[in-house]
């Protein structure tokens, strides 16, 4: 009759209490280092093991290094490095395979490289050592010593340190994945920073006029600086690339930039978006919530349309703006923050501050430094530069060979008063793009609105004829641009006759001396 072996006998409660708090420990935290110390002393202290090791495999060697230990000297730690089969630690590492050394006096291959371990003929040290698997691969080792406590005991010990040496090497794969992670998202949130700063340098406000240069100048003296700076101009004119520009070429570039657009919040809740709110300080605010003062700290908050909020809202901005300090609705307690401040408004603040709808004293805490961002009517210079760059960006995004302006389209840009400054003028050239099919752009392409000549009179027939009427209009003055005011070559071009084309230049009231 076959003997059969009698089962393990159940772990200890010091067993099953040092496990649950081994567990803990190396779930309760993302710093790998931190949770193997914390096991190490757990083993010492909970199980008299002495001097309790963690070796991980190095990525660039094959070969491991002591990461923790507890009871060893740093100098004991430098010196705990064993390749492949070298020594007992070695060979677990190349065999992945635990090794149990009752006696490690009696142990030749116990090579003792920390040189921790004084002879003493009194002690009898065993010596235990499992491996770290992940996915079948050695990634470490888990090793202690202890006094010997009899085969049992050592059977014991190896149990509890093979389930242990499982939990260490999951979180030690888990961490390294994690630690991964935030390494690739920290180079990418480089790039992505590189990239903002980058995109959002002068050199995207588009300009070579006077009245640009000197906004480009202001723009390079202040973005140093930690200056409140409010940015003025119409609708349109880029106030918000201007405040980007000053943003990402300063010492904050890297901290965080807040955008509010003061105008499109509410006035019921623009101060718990600016300075956040606790849980149950109104009607639908069911936890804490930080307002963007908090989320900008170490960086900027860009406060567009800053002419558009309440008074009261008024009077905890410029406490914000002269104590750096904000208070969430609904809590006493206040919160120092680390903010600089760009603001931006197309309103005549001096009207508003004599209509009493704008703070005296807010005002002068904003316009410590005004950028006054001109009207593109006031730089005429700079509209076919702003077109040209408007060509390129949307001929990438829509994919489309689009290369030029036609001359009379050319012409209709440079008549049209831009109202609505330099987004106008973007919106005009993308409808542009899309509406041609070669590589130019002609008048007909543009909106309406920029061709006044072409709206009809009053009484006058809007038809299909009329549309096509315009578009051979720019067609043949384009053709005369391009053959200098010469007929014969304007047809030529058109694959027309001479004798339609002054028929056609006749109608249309076009003098070909104009383009020679």
């Amino acid at each position: 009759m076959a003997k059969t072996k009698n089962p393990p006998p159940a772990p200890s409660r010091e067993e099953l209490t040092t496990l649950y708090e081994v567990a803990s420990a190396v779930g309760g935290t993302l710093d790998l280092r931190q949770a193997l110390a914390e096991v190490m002393k757990l083993l010492a202290d909970r199980l008299d093991m002495i001097r309790p090791t963690v070796t991980l495999l190095s990525p660039d060697r094959d070969e491991v290094q002591v990461e923790v230990a507890h009871g060893l000297s740093s100098e004991a730690v430098r010196r705990g490095r064993y390749r492949r089969g070298e020594g007992v630690t070695g060979r677990v590492l190349e065999t992945g395979q635990a090794i149990v050394v009752p006696h490690i006096r009696d142990e030749p291959r116990f090579l003792d490289r920390t040189r921790s371990r004084a002879p003493s003929p009194n002690e009898d040290i065993s010596f235990l050592c499992v491996p770290l698997l992940s996915d079948n691969r050695v990634i470490g080792t888990l090793s202690a010593d202890r006094k010997y406590p009899g085969d049992e005991g050592l059977e014991s010990d190896l149990r509890l340190l093979t389930v242990i040496a499982g939990l260490i090497a999951r979180t030690a794969v888990r961490l390294e994945g994690l630690n991964r992670d935030q390494s690739r998202l920290r180079d990418e949130n480089e790039r992505l920073n590189q990239a903002l700063q980058d995109r959002f340098s002068t050199r995207f406000l588009v300009g070579n006029s006077n009245r640009m240069k000197e906004v480009f100048h202001l723009i390079h003296q202040v973005s140093a600086s930690s200056a409140t700076v409010l940015i003025r101009g119409e609708s349109g004119t880029g106030k918000e690339l201007a405040a980007s520009a000053i943003h990402y070429g300063s010492p904050r570039a890297k901290g965080p930039f807040i955008k509010v657009n003061c105008a499109a919040l509410p006035a019921s809740l623009i101060e718990s978006e600016l300075f956040g709110h606790q849980k149950g300080a109104f009607t639908g605010a069911v936890k804490d919530k930080p307002g963007k003062f908090e989320q900008a700290d170490g960086g900027t908050i860009f406060l567009d349309e800053i002419g558009s909020i309440t008074l009261e809202a008024q009077a905890k901005l410029l406490r914000a703006l002269q104590e750096r300090e904000v208070e969430r609705l609904g809590d006493i307690r206040t919160r120092k923050v680390d903010v600089r401040v760009l603001a931006a408004t197309n309103r005549d603040l001096e009207a508003a501050m004599a209509a009493m709808e704008f703070r005296e004293d807010l005002y002068y805490r904003l316009n410590v430094f005004p950028i006054f961002m001109p009207p593109l009517r006031e730089r005429p210079t700079d509209i076919l530069m702003l077109a040209d760059h408007f060509v390129e960006k949307f001929a990438r995004v829509h994919n489309k060979d689009v290369r030029r302006f036609s001359n009379t389209a050319i012409d209709t840009l440079m008549n049209h008063a831009w109202p609505g400054n330099v987004r106008e003028l973007e919106n005009a050239v993308e409808r542009a793009v899309l509406l041609t099919t070669d590589t130019a752009i002609h008048a007909h392409h543009l909106p309406p609105t920029l061709r006044p000549a072409e709206r009809p009179a009053a009484g006058r027939e809007t038809s299909l004829a009329g549309a096509l009427a315009a578009v051979e209009r720019d067609l043949i003055a384009d053709a005369l641009q391009a053959a200098r005011g010469n007929m014969a070559e304007a047809a030529r071009l058109l694959q027309t006759t001479e004798r339609i084309i002054r028929y056609k230049v006749g109608k249309y009231d076009l003098n070909p001396r104009r383009y020679r």
